[in-house]
């Protein structure tokens, strides 16, 4: 069995979304490096050496395979796929991310473009600070102290912060933290495939709308002033039921939750359908059952635009849907943006899918958790 070596590397950002480059940093790390034991807070610091916008830095433990030079190539080409552009002429440059292996083991070596341990440990406070709190006993080789030692001895006096930020090795970790999402949107924009994909490769508990056997639906669609109500109240009746028992009960084998409707989307279908005495009584009604229904953590909205709608409705087959108008769609889609304007705006997303097949295209499927990934970052506390 190859043997693994053990590692130390600063990670640090001043450019754009500086959480959100830490954290694809990160996924990157441990889809292509190796392992990632530990990893310390994160720090906000002045930039060092040169004029620039704050740092956040931070430092973390990695298990590898991968021999020096080997990790060297891998951790430039991160920075290069998250948008680093060395310079030729030299000198220190803001950047969307800069990776620095500081320790491989207790390996002492150098060349041309490595040397190890890195040369600018003992001088860098935003690097010694974050090492010592994942490995304050950690032995420099060369100049034979631990990393406590080195921090006492620093020249550099910098200030640093350490923030709220939390960062994480995996995906299911990122998504075990919000703990609850919820995919909405109109009919056939994709929420329910979408919730099944994440659910599937993150490890959810999948809440999912059960509404196939609905006696009123397909009459609704064949004559809705007359179905509407009785529609619309059964609808809400077995979403509050569903939606209830399925936010309730604890799944010990999952470590979060992604649903494909929230028990709000009665409200914003009914107000479309029913006449207005029939939808203040609606109205009342569900007041008091969606106070006690619980609230997502993030919410996404699926927008597409109309003509895809109905292509997507159209593949799909079934027989009670052919008839919708793109009226109904777009009431729909104006009834949800109404909805996402009273939500807060730090937990709702909106996410413009209308040119991407995220179903059969791996590149627009992550393309959409590279989205998810920047919203939550970009919400996230300092």
């Amino acid at each position: 069995m190859a043997a693994f070596y053990k590692t130390y590397l600063s990670l640090g950002s001043n450019k754009g979304n500086r959480i959100y480059f830490l954290q694809k940093g990160l996924f990157l790390l441990q889809e292509k490096v190796g392992i990632i034991k530990k990893i310390s807070p994160v720090y906000e610091s002045p930039s060092w050496g040169f004029e620039a916008d704050d740092f956040l830095n931070l430092c973390i433990e990695l298990d590898t395979l991968l021999e020096p030079d080997k990790m060297l190539d891998q951790l430039l080409q991160i920075e290069r796929e998250l948008g680093r552009k060395r310079s030729s002429e030299g000198g220190y440059q803001s950047r969307q991310l800069d990776i620095d292996l500081l320790y491989y083991d207790q390996v002492v070596a150098g060349n041309k473009s490595l040397t190890i341990p890195h040369p600018g440990i003992p001088n860098r406070r935003f690097v010694l600070r974050p090492l010592a709190d994942i490995a304050p006993q950690l032995y420099h080789p060369v100049l034979a102290k631990d990393t406590r030692n080195l921090l006492q001895a620093c020249r550099d006096k910098s200030e640093l912060r350490k923030t709220k930020v939390r960062l994480y090795s995996h995906w299911e970790e990122l998504f075990a933290a919000l703990n609850f999402v919820t995919i909405e949107g109109n009919i056939g924009a994709g929420k329910t495939t979408l919730a099944q994909k994440i659910s599937e490769d993150y490890k959810a508990k999948l809440v999912l709308e059960r509404f196939a056997d609905n006696p009123f639906l397909p009459k609704f669609y064949e004559d809705q002033a007359r179905y509407a109500f009785p529609l619309e109240m059964s609808f809400m009746a077995d979403r509050y039921q569903q939606f209830t028992e399925d936010t309730t009960q604890f799944d010990l084998f999952k470590k979060f939750m992604v649903s494909d409707y929230d028990v709000y989307k009665s409200l914003i279908f009914a107000k479309i359908t029913l006449q207005p005495d029939e939808y203040l009584l609606y109205r009342k009604v569900f007041g008091l059952m969606y106070r006690e229904v619980r609230k997502p953590n993030l919410y996404i909205y699926l927008y597409q635009t109309t003509e895809r709608l109905l292509d997507n409705i159209r593949k799909r087959g079934r027989t009670y849907e052919q008839q919708i108008e793109p009226d109904y769609l777009e009431k729909i889609n104006k009834g949800y943006f109404d909805f996402i304007k009273s939500y807060p705006e730090q937990k709702t997303l909106i996410l413009d899918v209308s040119s991407i097949d995220f179903v059969h295209s791996a590149d627009d499927y992550h393309y959409v958790l590279d989205r998810i990934l920047d919203f939550t970052t970009g919400a996230m506390e300092l």
